[in-house]
Protein backbone atom coordinates (compact mmCIF):
# COMPACT_ATOMS: atom_id res chain seq x y z
CA UNK A 1 0.00 0.00 0.00
CA UNK A 2 1.42 3.51 -0.99
CA UNK A 3 0.38 6.50 1.43
CA UNK A 4 1.04 9.79 1.30
CA UNK A 5 1.99 12.57 3.42
CA UNK A 6 3.97 15.86 3.69
CA UNK A 7 6.87 17.11 5.44
CA UNK A 8 9.00 20.66 6.17
CA UNK A 9 11.73 21.39 4.17
CA UNK A 10 14.27 20.67 6.70
CA UNK A 11 12.89 16.90 7.29
CA UNK A 12 12.26 16.38 4.03
CA UNK A 13 16.44 16.78 3.26
CA UNK A 14 17.23 14.79 5.99
CA UNK A 15 15.09 11.71 4.82
CA UNK A 16 17.09 12.37 1.43
CA UNK A 17 20.48 12.96 3.16
CA UNK A 18 19.60 9.46 4.92
CA UNK A 19 20.11 11.39 8.34
CA UNK A 20 16.49 11.27 9.16
CA UNK A 21 15.59 7.47 9.48
CA UNK A 22 12.36 7.59 12.11
CA UNK A 23 9.51 10.10 11.13
CA UNK A 24 7.65 11.09 13.80
CA UNK A 25 3.60 11.68 13.50
CA UNK A 26 0.16 11.01 15.86
CA UNK A 27 -0.90 7.70 16.20
CA UNK A 28 -4.19 8.57 13.94
CA UNK A 29 -6.50 6.86 11.88
CA UNK A 30 -3.99 7.81 9.00
CA UNK A 31 -1.21 6.42 10.52
CA UNK A 32 -3.01 3.53 11.88
CA UNK A 33 -3.30 2.10 8.20
CA UNK A 34 0.36 2.18 7.96
CA UNK A 35 1.95 -1.45 8.05
CA UNK A 36 5.84 -2.75 7.81
CA UNK A 37 6.74 -3.03 3.48
CA UNK A 38 4.01 -0.19 2.59
CA UNK A 39 5.76 2.89 0.70
CA UNK A 40 5.32 6.75 1.78
CA UNK A 41 5.44 9.00 -0.64
CA UNK A 42 6.80 12.81 1.02
CA UNK A 43 5.86 15.87 -0.48
CA UNK A 44 8.15 19.18 0.27
CA UNK A 45 5.78 21.53 1.86
CA UNK A 46 7.72 24.63 0.15
CA UNK A 47 7.87 22.77 -3.46
CA UNK A 48 5.28 20.64 -4.02
CA UNK A 49 7.29 19.14 -6.93
CA UNK A 50 9.92 17.81 -4.84
CA UNK A 51 8.91 13.86 -3.72
CA UNK A 52 10.71 11.38 -1.82
CA UNK A 53 9.81 7.76 -1.51
CA UNK A 54 10.47 5.38 1.32
CA UNK A 55 9.63 1.97 2.37
CA UNK A 56 8.26 1.55 5.97
CA UNK A 57 11.20 -1.02 8.07
CA UNK A 58 9.08 -0.99 11.21
CA UNK A 59 6.57 1.20 13.65
CA UNK A 60 6.89 1.89 17.38
CA UNK A 61 4.25 2.95 19.03
CA UNK A 62 3.93 4.51 22.16
CA UNK A 63 1.80 6.63 24.57
CA UNK A 64 3.33 9.41 23.76
CA UNK A 65 6.60 11.64 22.59
CA UNK A 66 8.54 11.42 26.14
CA UNK A 67 8.33 7.64 26.11
CA UNK A 68 9.35 7.88 22.51
CA UNK A 69 12.13 10.11 22.97
CA UNK A 70 13.49 8.04 26.06
CA UNK A 71 13.47 4.14 23.57
CA UNK A 72 14.17 5.94 20.23
CA UNK A 73 17.58 6.72 18.82
CA UNK A 74 16.99 10.14 19.08
CA UNK A 75 20.07 11.21 15.96
CA UNK A 76 17.66 9.52 14.11
CA UNK A 77 14.37 11.85 14.38
CA UNK A 78 15.71 14.71 13.02
CA UNK A 79 18.02 15.93 15.35
CA UNK A 80 21.84 16.95 14.48
CA UNK A 81 24.31 15.41 16.79
CA UNK A 82 24.97 18.42 17.82
CA UNK A 83 21.97 19.20 19.16
CA UNK A 84 21.16 15.86 20.96
CA UNK A 85 21.69 17.39 24.48
CA UNK A 86 18.86 20.01 23.43
CA UNK A 87 16.32 17.24 21.88
CA UNK A 88 12.79 17.84 24.23
CA UNK A 89 9.39 16.15 23.51
CA UNK A 90 7.54 18.89 24.52
CA UNK A 91 9.15 20.16 20.49
CA UNK A 92 6.46 17.54 19.03
CA UNK A 93 3.86 19.72 20.50
CA UNK A 94 3.87 22.52 17.93
CA UNK A 95 2.72 19.72 15.54
CA UNK A 96 0.14 17.34 18.20
CA UNK A 97 -1.04 18.73 21.36
CA UNK A 98 -1.09 16.91 24.18
CA UNK A 99 -4.76 15.97 24.55
CA UNK A 100 -4.12 14.56 20.63
CA UNK A 101 -1.50 12.27 21.94
CA UNK A 102 -3.26 11.14 24.88
CA UNK A 103 -5.88 10.47 22.67
CA UNK A 104 -4.42 8.41 19.88
CA UNK A 105 -0.51 7.70 21.16
CA UNK A 106 2.52 8.27 18.74
CA UNK A 107 4.42 6.64 16.21
CA UNK A 108 7.76 6.45 14.80
CA UNK A 109 7.62 5.41 11.80
CA UNK A 110 10.97 3.85 10.86
CA UNK A 111 11.82 4.09 6.99
CA UNK A 112 14.30 3.26 4.13
CA UNK A 113 14.58 5.45 0.68
CA UNK A 114 13.80 3.31 -1.92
Amino acid sequence: MKHFMKLNRIPFEMIASDKKTIELRLYDEKRQLIKPGDEIKFTCTEDKGEKLLVRVKALHRFADFNELYKEMPIESCGYEIWELDKADPSDMEKYYSRQQQEKYGVVGIETELI
